[in-house]
């Protein structure tokens, strides 16, 4: 997959929780910028890029800007890396890590985080029934893996305000996962857990996202890759 202007770009998922092992894929994630001029054909630009070998996806400027301001854990986490978890940053990039805080609001936070969660908890009951197969045991314990870290990240966000893409135990991950595979029910307790903690803790964010910032950001990018008649 060959996209151009790629604006903001790194490694994300397993690794940049410290959650990989041996064999884990390893994922990768950015934005990009269409060319101005193509927004007002007869046919819009693809708004997404997904390719495997390596697995990475790219989103279109304004699809990434609308998925953030809607709370979206999985772009959200790219404004969010450690340095060393970018391979692609340029001036524009850095502006809209510089500007994520607006992007947060408390109710859009809270019900993404929780809302993926509670997708990740029906997964596993999915598969409750009977002893599981290799295979999807594996695949049981990565979903409460994701599950826990949904979260533990979601209500810190929502409690401060920042974003620790590492998480502090990878271990108990880990263990997390293995006995929720065993026993797929055995999430409930933690997930309940966080619906209490969010109903009951007052949030760092405001009720509402300040879409200015990235309006302002967007527009930018709108005239840096605008290419005048002629040039």
């Amino acid at each position: 997959m060959s996209v151009t202007n790629v604006l903001l770009s790194g490694i994300v998922g397993s690794t940049a929780y410290g959650l990989a092992r041996a064999g884990s894929d390893v994922d990768r994630l950015g934005l990009f910028a269409a060319p101005t001029e193509d927004l007002h054909g007869l046919h819009r630009p693809a708004e997404s890029h997904v390719s495997t070998a390596p697995d990475r996806t790219l989103h279109e400027a304004a699809k990434w800007c609308r998925l953030a301001l809607g709370g979206n854990p999985t772009v959200m986490e790219l404004v969010w890396l450690p340095d060393a978890l970018y391979e692609v940053r340029t001036p524009l990039g850095d502006e809209l890590i510089g500007i994520r805080a607006s992007f947060l609001s408390a109710g859009r936070v809270r019900d993404a985080y929780l809302g993926y969660a509670t997708q990740q908890f029906r997964k596993l009951l999915s598969r409750s029934a009977g002893p599981l197969p290799p295979e999807t045991r594996g695949r049981t314990a990565k979903h409460a893996r994701h599950l826990r870290r949904l979260c533990e990240q979601g209500f810190e966000l929502y409690r401060t305000g920042e974003l620790t893409i590492r998480v502090d135990d990878p271990d108990a991950y880990h263990r997390f996962g293995e006995q929720v595979a065993a026993d797929p029910g055995a999430a409930e307790p933690l997930l309940r857990r966080f619906e209490t903690a969010f109903a009951e803790t007052r949030s760092a964010l405001p009720d509402v996202p300040d879409e200015a910032p990235a309006e302002a950001w967007l527009r930018r990018v709108r005239r840096t890759f605008y290419a005048a008649p002629g040039a």
